[in-house]
């Protein structure tokens, strides 16, 4: 993934951006976690000053307690303020934290299921950016709200000690100041440097996470125990690993060798201060007291250049990071405004559609031109790749084509406003869902507003032929279907075949029964001839009154549908019913006599050859 640079005021805008977050995540949280920075930025000045008069109290002659209790006092107070504020600190630093995570993880989950379609997740890039910014949904805010305090905090002790110097060794100061100048320029060049490692990476631990769940997916299990896979993906993870950690070692060299160019300035501005009070000391300028000051001034001064400098250099990593956050939350498309989607009275028109997945792939539907008649039974024909699920999608507005229009009664479904739309439509994908839930969670997914209605659920199930199946788990319809979660406690849980998940997904779509549109994407081909069966039956009543869409390469299945239209090449071959397109003799009565053959011919399929639509 490419970095980004950003100027000073992209910066600040998105460093206030994560400084506006933490506050509407908690708002006494944060203004602790303020109150507490002011605080210890004095402790270290108050505590260096305290010293002082400590010190040129012993250093006269006689020595008396009452002049030294107060310098005591000031120094215990001081201690107890930077004992007991670093503890409150960390403990409202951790709630904090928490409510930024909460307010984070809701904002990201909105915006990515406010994303429209289904293009901006089949972009790499776009999901290198969603995995950085659930990294930096977790980290980032917390980090920049975190160098704001401690800049903060920094400036007010910074402060406190120049104004220290400039009483006691002025043009110290400007020794300081020109010693910060390179000290601030490495660490900023460090932090662009992790930051670009971090998204040149970012690829590489992606594919990580994809290993891992191919290790432990059931599903991917099966493949990489039969055909020996497993020491392949180990060398193909460990080799991206491997490639991570050259880049970040690279990093850390770099990082080494200016940590210690900063040390060896930092050790000669010290000691250059430290000669400078000793032999003002000496010419009787400065008391004790006075030297320790200096010595301390200049000591804190360099070290909290270097805290402002690493800390700046977190904070403007963290920044970047925090970018592809906000580039998330607040990159998504508005939503057209549009009308809601009435009942579908007269039907679906596809007017000349064409559509391919990106610019550089071969077009999957070519001019597209149908009706699809309010109330009737339609099936989609044609070989692996000819377009149909893809009309299906371009119908849900998962995708838009790139020419010709889809009407609605008459309507262009992109004047429709999106979830009006879908509420009209119910459909089971051929690679449909199989979620972790409870078997009546599962169904009621459905249609939300049924989630709780046992009853309907039921029936959904009973018509997809699931009800038995759900009966006879240990829980019922309460039982959870998952190989990866524990139940809650005292539930159960139980796993299902290939199968028994479709009857599922039948009954989550039978369950939104208000839908003017009924989509079956091969709703059969994990069944067994005997549910097949009695699916279509079931399919028979649930069509009426309703556009039914059936997608099947059992052409037995389509023999009752009001019209059959048969695509190859992204185009429209032949439309027509059963019986019309058996007596027209082209490549669907072929494909239906081939398939017919396979029933009675010793050999099936295999015996009558290769066959093509069109």
């Amino acid at each position: 993934m490419q970095a980004i640079r950003v100027g000073p005021s992209t910066s600040v805008r998105w460093a206030v951006a994560a400084a506006k977050l933490g506050w509407r995540a908690s708002p006494r949280h944060f203004a602790g976690i303020v109150g507490l920075a002011v605080i210890e930025g004095v402790v270290p000045v108050g505590g260096a000053w305290s010293v002082r008069a400590l010190l040129d109290g012993l250093a006269r002659h006689p020595v008396s307690w009452p002049p030294l209790a107060l310098p005591v006092a000031t120094l215990a107070g001081f201690g107890a303020l930077a004992l007991g504020g670093g503890a409150i600190q960390a403990y409202l630093e951790t709630a904090l934290q928490r409510d930024i995570r909460v307010a984070v993880q809701a904002s990201l989950f909105e915006s990515i299921h406010a994303i429209p379609g289904l293009a901006e997740f089949e972009d790499p890039r776009r999901l290198d950016r969603i995995r950085l910014a659930e990294e930096a949904g977790e980290s980032a805010p917390q980090s920049i709200i975190g160098t704001g305090m401690a800049l903060a905090q920094a400036a007010i002790t910074g402060a406190g000690f120049v104004a220290t110097l400039l009483v006691l060794a002025p043009w110290l100061v400007l020794v300081a100041a020109v010693a910060a100048v390179p000290t601030c320029q490495l660490q900023l060049r460090l932090a662009r440097r992790r930051a670009d490692v971090l998204f040149e990476t970012s690829p590489y631990y992606r594919r990580l996470i994809f290993y891992r769940v191919l290790s432990t997916d059931v599903r991917a299990a099966k493949e990489v125990r039969l055909f020996g896979l497993g020491q392949f993906l180990t060398r193909r993870m460990l080799a991206d690993l491997g490639r991570a950690n050259i880049a970040e070692a690279a990093v850390d060299r770099a990082a080494a060798r200016m940590q210690l160019l900063i040390a060896l300035l930092t050790g000669l501005v010290t000691l250059f201060g430290a000669a400078v009070a000793a032999y003002s000391a000496a010419a009787g300028r400065l008391t004790v007291g006075d030297v320790t000051v200096v010595l301390a001034a200049m000591t804190a001064l360099q070290a909290t250049v270097a805290a402002v400098t690493e800390s700046s250099s977190a904070g403007y990593r963290a920044v970047l990071v925090f970018g592809q956050y906000l580039t998330v939350v607040q990159d998504v498309p508005a939503a057209a405004p549009g009308r809601e989607a009435g009942a579908l009275v007269r039907g679906i028109e596809f007017d000349d559609v064409w559509f391919r997945y990106a610019e550089d792939l071969p077009w999957v539907l070519r001019g597209v031109s149908c009706v699809l008649p309010a109330g009737t039974a339609v099936g989609l024909v044609g070989l692996n790749g000819t377009g149909k699920t893809t009309m299906i999608k371009l119908l849900c507005r998962l995708y838009e084509p790139q020419r010709g229009c889809i009407r609605w009664d008459g309507t262009d479904i992109r004047m429709l406003e999106p979830a009006s739309l879908r509420r009209r439509i119910s459909a089971v994908f051929q690679d449909f869902m199989a979620y972790d839930f409870t078997a009546a969670d599962n169904i009621g997914l459905g249609s939300l507003d049924r989630l709780g209605d046992q009853d309907a659920i039921q029936e959904a199930a009973r018509l997809a032929g699931a009800d038995d199946t759900i009966r006879a788990l240990p829980g019922g319809y309460q039982t959870l279907l998952s190989r990866i979660f524990p139940a809650d406690r005292g539930g159960s849980t139980a796993t299902l075949s290939g199968g028994q998940w479709q009857r599922i997904a039948l009954a989550r779509a039978f369950l939104r029964s208000t839908a003017d549109v009924l989509i079956l994407d091969e709703p059969s081909a994990g069944l067994d001839a005997q549910v097949e069966h009695a699916l279509h039956q079931t399919l028979g009543t649930l069509r009426a009154d309703r556009l039914s869409l059936l997608i099947s390469h059992r052409l037995s299945a389509l023999t009752s549908a009001d019209l059959i239209l048969v695509l190859d090449g992204g185009q429209i071959r032949e439309q027509g019913t059963h019986c019309e397109l058996t007596a027209a003799g082209g490549g669907y009565a072929t494909l239906f006599a081939l398939q017919a053959a396979g029933y009675y011919r010793p050999g099936g399929y295999e015996e009558s050859g290769e066959y093509a639509i069109g």
